[in-house]
């Protein structure tokens, strides 16, 4: 009777508790680097490359690039330092090195240089130093680092060469609108404005993308826009920005007329989130920014174009639709698809089959320059007689008022 009475009492437990279990809600884990949030998550070790990219000039500039080296010294918690046979204690915010030290991180020639550096920095009231050991030696402390960082109260040695720390917008966007930009400033202000799986911001689910927090939620800047945020020239924005492409720092696409460019940070994902980095296409850009594709006239279609590779059949409620249009079209899709990883794109055997969608099968439903109307046409790839993929193509005609 005992153990009867126990099991009628622990029965209804474990029931509500797999009731439980069976109604817990998933979590998906997602990637983001939204506009909204106020800091910035920069890791040493990135630090650290930029110190030791000698390719990047370093000098002048706004001190965007000294201050953040100086954040990325700094301690999380206290510890202490052995310079010279003296032990100096070090607490959260401050670190303590030699002068030599601080000259060879700022990349200044000469020691006076590197002392004159901390001393505008701490006329904005960013940090606080002091000489010791005859001036040997400098004790710093970032202002306000409890605030936008996690101070911790036990003892440890702090790593430098690890982890990272919080970089607020605020003031990176006081250091660049203060004077005129050098290039390790431009990089991490790049860096710091890089949005990245932001519904806010147009073209972030492609890639990390640098947006300038200008209220529209376009990435497109102009280079006046740039050389006015940097206190550069139009040409020398447009030469730091070929020089950081080719260095592998950015993705830099151009778009003509006034649409201006869009940069696309390299190395951001496998940086800040340790996953591996993804290629943007031009094209893909374009279309999610709705920057207009160019279809040449009917009857100037140049007779030398290159053709198609695949068979294409089209649909014959699609008869009002130049077939030279649709080849331009198909072209470009398949540059991008190709470029997401989908091979059919790039095999000779496959063919395309472009059809209208529901709501679009008549001919009197097809876009016209008159009405505006938006076209959703299918496509569908096949092997053979096999369909093996089918994508949804939306077109949406523009007219230019003469």
């Amino acid at each position: 009777m005992f153990k009867s009475t126990i099991f009628s009492q622990c029965n209804p437990i474990s029931y509500l508790i797999y009731k439980k279990e069976i109604l817990m809600p998933a979590y998906q884990l997602q990637i983001k680097q939204v506009v909204d949030y106020p800091r910035c998550r920069i890791y040493r070790q990135f630090i650290h490359r930029l110190i030791d990219d000698r390719s990047i000039r370093a000098s002048g500039g706004s001190g965007l690039f000294y201050y953040t080296v100086l954040c990325s010294f700094a301690n999380f918690r206290t510890s202490y330092r052995r310079i010279d046979g003296i032990s100096y204690t070090v607490y959260p915010g401050e670190w303590v090195c030699t002068l030599k030290e601080l000259s060879q991180w700022f990349r200044t020639r000469f020691q006076c240089q590197a002392l004159s550096i901390l001393g505008e920095l701490q006329q904005r009231h960013l940090i606080d130093f002091s000489s010791l050991g005859r001036g040997n030696v400098i004790r710093y402390k970032i202002r306000n680092w409890a605030r936008h960082n996690t101070v911790l109260e036990y003892n440890a040695p702090c790593q430098k060469d690890t982890g990272f720390f919080f970089l607020p917008v605020s003031i990176v966007t006081d250091l660049i609108s203060s004077d005129r930009c050098s290039e390790m400033d431009i990089v991490l202000d790049l860096w710091v404005s890089a949005i990245y799986n932001d519904s806010q911001v147009q073209g972030s689910a492609l890639g990390p993308v640098a947006y300038f927090r200008n209220g529209t939620g376009n990435p497109l800047v102009t280079y006046t826009e740039l050389a006015a945020r940097w206190g550069l020239s139009r040409a020398t924005v447009g030469r730091v920005l070929k020089k950081l492409s080719a260095l592998d720092y950015i993705s830099l696409m151009s778009f003509p007329g006034r649409h201006g460019s869009v940069i696309y940070l390299k190395n951001y994902l496998s940086t800040m989130f340790e996953i591996s980095d993804v290629l943007v296409d031009k094209e893909e850009v374009a279309m999610t920014l709705n920057i207009r594709l160019e279809l040449p006239a009917e009857g100037c279609v140049d007779q030398e174009a290159p053709t198609m590779e695949h068979e294409v059949i089209v649909s014959d409620e699609l008869s009002s639709v130049s077939k030279s249009h649709i080849e331009i079209i198909l072209q470009k899709m398949a540059q991008i698809l190709m470029a997401q990883g989908i091979s059919c794109f790039g095999c000779s055997l496959s063919h395309y089959k472009l059809y209208p969608l529901s709501g679009d099968c008549r001919e009197v439903l097809l876009p016209r320059a008159r009405d505006q109307t938006v076209l959703r046409l299918g496509l569908a790839v096949l092997c053979g007689n096999k369909q093996v993929a089918s994508f949804e193509l939306t077109l949406n005609p523009i007219v230019e008022n003469d």
